[in-house]
């Protein structure tokens, strides 16, 4: 893929032909990208599967939303039977407040709200982001039976407040927005309280949870179960526990804690439900409608304070991570949110702030102690995660996509974050750019790919090629054909980046295995490599027979390979295979040959075939060798191994040479500490020369 020429990032020199630095070898990046690569992109059986979120492909692309997406501005959708109630000071009617009362689930909290607004008169109602509050503060002053019910403005403050309660009436102050420089206090509800005392009046105010709730005791609102508001907006139906036991409608149940307004929008399209697969279609894709509507809200919600958009962006791209990063790499988002949007006043982020609960529950977001993996074990960390798996996909591309005036503070932050010394925050900037390709990829290839491939550096070459990974698992388009093109394009470290890239894919999708090994071959058969580039080829070759389960297939691809009349491929198709022999980790190349290709009789043949040929050249030899001897380790730990080798030894033999060479190898060779000759060396001398005993070990 060309980038767009007013964004093509200048040409660097050629590359030098030992690496500027000492870089990661390629095992470690590919087993750091698993460890920290979020589920959404590699779905369920991480490590091996395909491209899941939520089980489907969903998301948004170029802007494009699969499904019934309402595309209007801010509206927040409670459980009633009519339309929400209008946001404006003044009375509300009756007929509204009577079809709310309808369909209306009291909490496990109505009681004690309603005990406490009739004996104090004014009642502080706090809650999460869409939990109902309002409709609430609403059916409570509905159930003390007063004469009416007024909605007070939204510019009302606490300092003005009593100056509207004039009438014998009920009054609701919806979502009060406080600061540090004008909080609610207990004098401004005293006041209230003695002027609703004269007037025989009630007030509800509803806020979400805040710090500027100064000597004020709110009571926090908890919304009723998603089934009771589902039930009450179908009570006219006569298949209510039909339409229940519906496998959609038990997942949705099911998923845990659901909003009023979510479980009152989706009883709505259960209501409708007729039995046709359009109808079964709504249904399933409910979710994720509400998912998008939501995150297009809270995005272009002009209440919500930069610095809270700012920690929702975070918590995307950081989802299922530990809660301190999200909240360490947002107050970064924040001051380039703050410098693009007021360049001469210079960011202020308050030391103190809300807690990690409060922060979380305005995000929508969960969070609960799990264990981190990390290189000395796993440690306790208080992770933060969004409900529904799809979310942190759906929110970055909308930022991406609907918002982008907000790229430039966007790009400067992923950059910073692909440049940071922990392996996770590494990771996570590629899986957010990966998300970003998906949704507009020329866009992300030409602000932040590319500049990372053509890095003389090593670590952002290599969060080039983990984005361009993961983005091939969200199925974004045309990333293989860049791939392809980029493994022979002109510029030395598009090629590495390519390279590299293609033999972290084929793991993850082996079905891509057969392409990727054939643009590696592609590019060795050019044979101009440098030294630095050469070894970049043949780690990401060995890295096909990394992990997976068809590792069979790559093998004879390998096999293929060593019939090529380019020398440099023959070349390439050994020294991946041995490279991926001389390792010892868990998984490697001579567990799954123990475990699985031994038993498969074209794998045996094919491995058979490719040591025959490595110990056989010239050129070979000793790194054959070598990974006998990391092989016969391996066996002396597992008897599986051992009897692997046991089995493999004799179909090495095409002469009496290669006999001389194989005995000479285990006769001489030393334990892994120095010591004497490991005792499977002699088992392996008994499988070369059935009839003639080892001589003893020295």
């Amino acid at each position: 893929m060309t980038v767009p020429a007013s964004e093509e990032v200048p040409a660097a020199e050629p590359v030098p032909d030992e690496p500027e630095e000492r870089t990661q070898e390629a095992r470690a990046a590919q087993r750091e990208l698993f460890a920290h690569t979020p589920g959404f992109i590699l779905g369920p059986g991480a490590g091996f599967g395909g491209s899941l979120v939520g089980g489907a492909q969903h998301g948004v692309s170029g802007g494009q939303v699969t499904g019934d997406v309402f595309l209007g501005g801010k509206t927040e959708i409670h459980y009633n039977g009519a339309a929400a109630i209008a946001h404006v000071s003044g009375e509300i009617p009756c007929e509204r407040l009577a079809e709310l009362a309808s369909v209306f689930v009291a909490g496990p909290a109505f009681e004690e709200a309603l005990r406490r607004l009739r004996e104090e008169r004014v009642l502080v109602l706090s809650g999460p982001h869409a939990c109902g509050r309002y409709v609430a503060a609403c059916m409570l002053l509905h159930r003390l039976g007063v004469p009416a019910v007024h909605a007070l403005s939204a510019e009302t403050t606490p300092a003005t407040l009593t100056t509207q309660l004039t009438r014998t009436a009920g009054y609701v102050l919806r979502d009060l927005p406080l600061t540090r420089n004008r909080p609610l206090r207990d004098a401004h509800v005293y006041a209230a309280a003695d002027q609703l005392k004269q007037t025989d009046g009630y007030l509800v105010v509803t806020v979400e949870k805040s710090p500027f709730l100064l000597g004020v005791t709110a009571l926090a609102w908890e919304p009723p179960d998603a089934e009771d508001v589902v039930r009450a907006k179908l009570r006219r139906r006569d298949d209510v526990e039909e339409l229940l036991a519906l496998a959609p409608v038990r997942e949705f149940l099911g998923r845990g804690p659901q909003r009023p307004a979510e479980a009152a929008e989706f009883a709505d399209v259960l209501a409708g439900y007729d039995g046709s697969a359009a109808a079964q279609a709504r249904l399933a894709d409910f979710g994720q409608t509400a998912v998008v509507k939501q995150c297009r809200d809270r995005l272009s919600d002009t209440g919500t304070e930069l610095r809270d958009k700012a920690f929702l962006i975070a918590l995307a791209v950081f989802d299922q991570a530990p809660y301190v990063l999200a909240a360490e790499l947002a107050d970064k988002l924040f001051v380039h949110f703050q410098q693009l949007q007021e360049p001469e006043q210079p960011p202020e982020i308050p030391v103190f702030g809300p807690s990690a609960e409060e922060r979380l529950e305005r995000a929508g977001a969960e969070g609960e102690v799990r264990d981190e993996s990390t290189e000395w074990g796993p440690v306790p960390q208080f992770t933060a995660y969004f409900p529904r798996e799809d979310t942190p996909h759906v929110l970055l591309s909308e930022v991406w996509t609907g918002h982008p005036s907000a790229r430039p503070a966007l790009v400067t932050w992923l950059r910073q974050l692909a440049r940071d010394g922990r392996p996770v925050v590494r990771t996570r900037a590629a899986a957010a750019a990966a998300v970003l390709a998906h949704a507009d990829l020329p866009s992300a290839v030409a602000l932040l790919i590319d500049g990372w491939a053509v890095s003389r550096t090593f670590g952002p070459r290599v969060t080039a090629a983990n984005t361009l990974v993961l983005a091939q698992l969200l199925n974004a388009p045309v990333v293989l054909r860049l791939l392809s093109e980029w493994c022979t394009d002109n510029h030395w470290a598009r090629r590495w980046t390519a390279i590299r890239a293609l033999g972290l894919l084929a793991p993850l999708r082996p079905d891509l295995a057969a392409t990727a090994l054939s643009a590696l071959a592609a590019r060795a058969r050019v044979d101009d490599s440098t030294p630095a580039e050469s070894n970049n080829l043949i780690e990401s070759t060995a890295l096909l027979l990394s992990v997976g389960s068809r590792r069979g297939e790559m093998l004879s691809e390998l096999v293929r390979l060593l019939q090529h009349d380019t020398p440099s491929v023959r070349a390439l198709a050994l020294a991946g295979f041995l490279r991926a022999c001389d390792n010892a980790d868990e998984g490697a190349l001579v567990e799954w040959y123990a475990d699985t290709g031994m038993y498969e009789t074209d794998s045996a043949r094919d491995v058979a075939a490719l040591w025959r040929a490595a110990l056989g050249d010239r050129a070979h030899t000793r790194q054959a060798l070598n990974a006998l001897r990391t092989w016969t380790y391996a066996a002396q730990r597992r008897p599986d191994a051992a009897q692997a080798l046991e089995l493999l030894l004799p179909a090495l033999i095409v002469t009496a040479a290669d006999r001389d060479r194989l005995d000479h190898e285990l006769r001489t060779m030393r334990a892994e500490d120095g010591g004497p000759r490991p005792p499977v060396a002699d088992r392996l001398l008994s499988a070369l020369h059935p009839s003639t005993p080892a001589q003893p070990r020295s």
